[in-house]
């Protein structure tokens, strides 16, 4: 489902000659479907930067992602478009909503995009805010008003609202309390149960022993730190 090959990246620092700064050389691995791995390695060591890039927000400088038979580093923004919306879901640290729009409308907004019927995506959107202990007086408010960890549990529910084939996880269960937690790790292990490919950061080390199938050391594709 996720094959990465070769993949390089840089950054280039314009306000300081330009200059070119290897991040990650020679990158490859792969994920199958029904199975979650782990990017593991020191701070700095690229692991968000492969994420990003899985995602399309990065441009790669070499080598091949491809995702859902899908090239990433080749694709069109349409096409990296409709992956997201059919294939490819993410969920990272921070929640990033247009202001003003209600917390259920916010989770269901995915299979809404997708062509469900209203019916059943607010019937998904009101059975993972509840499972998530979102309390039903706050669903018709924005969550841009919520705390930081309603706000982090209302990007899960959204992240899991469809059942995607490929899956990214930036530390989902992070400043989750025991009981949250628990549920966020249980619907990792339906969403793998569904075959689904999951690449995820974990610096819980409980949580990456109890979903991950192995780990990928990033280090190894840092320059000079390899």
């Amino acid at each position: 489902m996720i094959h990465v090959e070769n993949l390089a990246k840089n950054f280039v620092l314009h306000n300081q000659g330009s200059v070119a700064i290897p991040v990650l050389a020679g990158a490859s691995f792969s994920v199958a479907a029904g199975e979650c791995v782990a990017l593991v390695g020191e701070s700095g060591a690229g692991k968000s930067t492969v994420m990003r890039i899985l995602y399309g927000n990065y441009l790669a400088q070499g080598g091949s992602v491809s995702i859902g038979g899908v090239d990433i580093t080749r694709a069109a923004p349409r096409e990296i478009l409709a992956l997201r919306r059919e294939t490819l879901g993410y969920v990272s640290q921070f929640l990033r909503v247009v202001p003003r729009v209600p917390t259920l409308e916010v989770v269901a907004e995915p299979l809404l995009a997708l062509g469900r019927t209203e019916d059943e995506a607010l019937a998904r959107a009101r059975d993972l805010l509840t499972r998530l202990r979102i309390p039903e007086r706050l669903w018709s408010l924005s969550p841009t008003t919520f705390s930081g960890g309603e706000q982090q549990r209302v990007n899960i529910a959204r992240g899991f609202a469809h059942s995607y084939p490929a899956l990214l996880l930036d530390e989902p269960t992070a400043s989750l309390d025991a009981t949250n937690r628990e549920t966020v790790l249980s619907l990792i292990e339906e969403a793998k149960a569904g075959g689904a490919a999951i690449v995820g950061i974990f610096h819980d080390l409980d949580a990456r022993v109890r979903v991950a199938d192995r780990e990928i050391d990033v280090t190894r594709f840092t320059p000079g730190r390899g």
